[in-house]
Parts: structure tokens; sequence; C-alpha cells
């Protein structure tokens, strides 16, 4: 039971109650709030008057009315104080990002934790959790520039492509947020604990499920729509088909926002994802130029600093022969490599140590090797 007093509610307060309540989504919210007029006299309206709104039936009416017995929010401001954390709603028009208040369905409230608040010049990475070290690399690549350029990198927190692009923006001291599929109180996944830390002190953790929610099948997807609402495009970096990738994707062009795709090997399960959003009109991302210019912003990366250009290799014209195969094989082992150069496996596998040791390449635990 609610100890607070429910004639002191603020909007930001009656928000907060409603985000917590059971089966009353964004859209409902919005039916209500058209035709009861604001978030506190929905939770204190007569249930003749709730009857009456569109998608509001008996199981919601019982929740609007007996509200407390679901979230006690001295408790639940307890806990947000102790995982130093804060909420924001649609009534804070000043914090609220106003790009995800354009979407369909913008969730009523946000939990933040951390100092960065995404008001404008986002960018979502998202991809594959199975990533391979191309993905891994290009992420976090595309990352840099992009928190070199002053851009906020917006994804998940998940292993893999997330993990890459939230490291790759904190690496040159860029502005990252991670959007959980729980409260962002919980460390989702166990493994990125330390990212999530380090998150914490120099990005921002965001939820838009109360403190202690864990994550499920459900909440994955209703994250991934905040992640493409907060940012003026997607970036897609290897995802199978079926991939979660793909729904934010999707639910970025619905939003009218842009999508683009990193593209890979043809046979690989993690390129297809790319290669159909490619086919169906994606942007095809080389590099950030191609992002900057469908976003029309003035080609910036000259603004770069000289040391993030690639360093010279200075390399022998056999090792140069197969890095550069290597590179167009993605991945490949000696016999494949001394195929496509034409030369002995002796002198492709005396190159490949060269270039091991100047860290252009990892040896994987199959015993073939990748570019990085």
């Amino acid at each position: 039971m609610s100890l607070v007093d429910e004639t002191h509610l603020t909007d930001a307060d009656a928000y907060q109650i409603l985000n917590a309540l059971p089966g009353l989504g964004p859209v409902t919210v919005r039916a209500l709030l058209d035709q009861i007029g604001n978030p506190k006299n929905i939770l204190s309206a007569s249930e003749a008057a709730l009857r009456l709104v569109p998608r509001v039936g008996p199981a919601i009416v019982k929740a609007l009315q007996d509200w407390a017995s679901y979230i006690n929010l001295e408790e639940e401001r307890g806990k947000m104080a102790e995982a130093d954390a804060s909420f924001i709603s649609l009534a804070d028009r000043d914090k609220y990002p106003a790009l995800l208040q354009e979407i369909y369905d913008p969730p009523l409230g946000l939990y933040i934790k951390g100092d960065v608040l995404p008001r404008e010049r986002c960018i979502a990475i998202v991809g594959s959790r199975r990533s391979t070290l191309y993905g891994v690399n290009i992420a976090k690549k595309i990352a840099q520039d992009l928190g070199r350029l002053g851009f906020c990198v917006v994804s998940g927190l998940a292993r893999g492509i997330d993990a890459a692009a939230h490291r790759g923006a904190l690496e040159v001291g860029g502005a990252t947020v991670a959007v959980l599929g729980c409260g962002v109180d919980r460390i989702y996944p166990p493994e990125n604990k330390d990212l999530y830390q380090e998150m914490a002190k120099k990005g921002a953790l965001m939820s838009e499920f109360r403190m202690g929610r864990r994550a499920d099948r459900q909440t994955f997807p209703m994250r991934n729509r905040i992640i493409a609402g907060l940012s003026e495009a997607t970036i897609v970096i290897e995802s199978d088909v079926h991939g979660g990738s793909m729904i934010t994707a999707r639910l970025a062009g619905e939003s009218g926002r842009l999508v683009c795709a990193v593209p890979g090997r043809i046979d690989q399960a993690s390129s297809r994802g790319c290669h159909r959003l490619i086919r169906e009109g994606a942007v095809l991302l080389r590099s950030v130029d191609d992002l900057l210019e469908e976003l029309q912003y003035a080609s910036q990366l000259n603004l770069l600093e000289p040391e993030t250009k690639t360093p010279k290799l200075n390399l022998d014209p056999k090792s140069a022969q197969v890095l550069h195969a290597l590179k167009e094989m993605s991945i490949a082992d000696v016999d494949a490599l001394a195929e496509n150069t034409g030369m002995m496996s002796s002198d492709v596998s005396a190159a490949l140590l060269m270039l091991e040791l100047k860290k252009t390449i990892v040896r994987r635990a199959d015993g073939t090797f990748e570019a990085q």
C-alpha cells in the first residue's frame, strides 16, 4: 500500500504509477488522456468515466482504482535512491527525449542511472549477440567515429555488437546510452557487469521498467522500440533474419527514421539480416561518411584527430598480399590463402606470423585467421 497522499501527487508521480500498472500500456494511457485530461485525473476517475474510454475493460478499471496495491511510491523512491537512479516522465518536457516522444507508443516514463540524457544527435548501433571479430571491430570503429563527432551512441548492453558499440564510444570519451530490458538496478547479461558499471559512471543506463524488474521475452522487443525511438538512425551490424535487431530496424523504419546495414559475408547466417535490409531499401553503410550523407550533415570525418587515421604498417610485399587476401575472404586458413594468392604455404605461414605480431590479424580457435 502506498503512503503517498493522492491529493499531493504530481503529474510525474501519476505517470510513474500508470507505468507500473498491469495491462496498461502507452496507447491505452493516451486514450485515457484524450478522454479524461491529465494523468492525475485518470487515477481518481470514476468507474463509469473509465468505462467510456476505448480499450479500457474491467481489469484496467480495477488496476486504476486500486493502484496503491500495485506500487508503493515511497518504496520505489527508496530503491531509486539506493541505485542512484532518477525517473523522468512525459510531464518533464525539458528532459524527456523529443525524438522518443514522436513514436506511436512512447514510454510513459524512463528510469535513468547515469549522467547522459539523450536529447539529440543519437544513433543506434545494434546487432548479433553471437558476433564475429569483424562485426565487433566494425561496431567499435563506427561508435568511435560517432563519439568523436559528438553523437550519442544508443544500444542495448547485450553481449556482442551492443557491448562493442558502447565500449567504442566510451574509449573516445563519447556519449553512450544503454536501454535495458530490465530495471536499471539489474545487470543483464551478468558478464557485462564491468561495462554496466562504466556506463553508470561515464554514460547512462535507461529503462521504462520499474526497479527490480527482471528481463524476459516480452521486455526485449519493448526496449527495442525505445532504442529506435531515441535515434535519428539505426545501424544494424550482423543479424540473422529473425534477430532482435531486425525488430529494432523495422520499428525505426515505421517511425520514419533512417535504417542502415553493414554488409558481411554472403555465406554467414549473421549477415543474412543485414543483406535483407539492404535489399529492402536500407542504406548500405561502409563508413560513418555514408550515414552523415544520408542525414544531410556536412561531412565531418575530417574533424577526427590525426592519430585516428589508419597507421602505416610498412609490410613487405608478401605480407601485404596475404593481408589483402584475408580482408577479402574475411576468414581463411593457410591452404585457402595459398590458393588465393598463388604463394607457397610456407610463405603464407611466415606472412601470417608477421601479421599476427603486428596485431593486424588474429588466429581463431579453429586454426583459421581473421583480419582485425
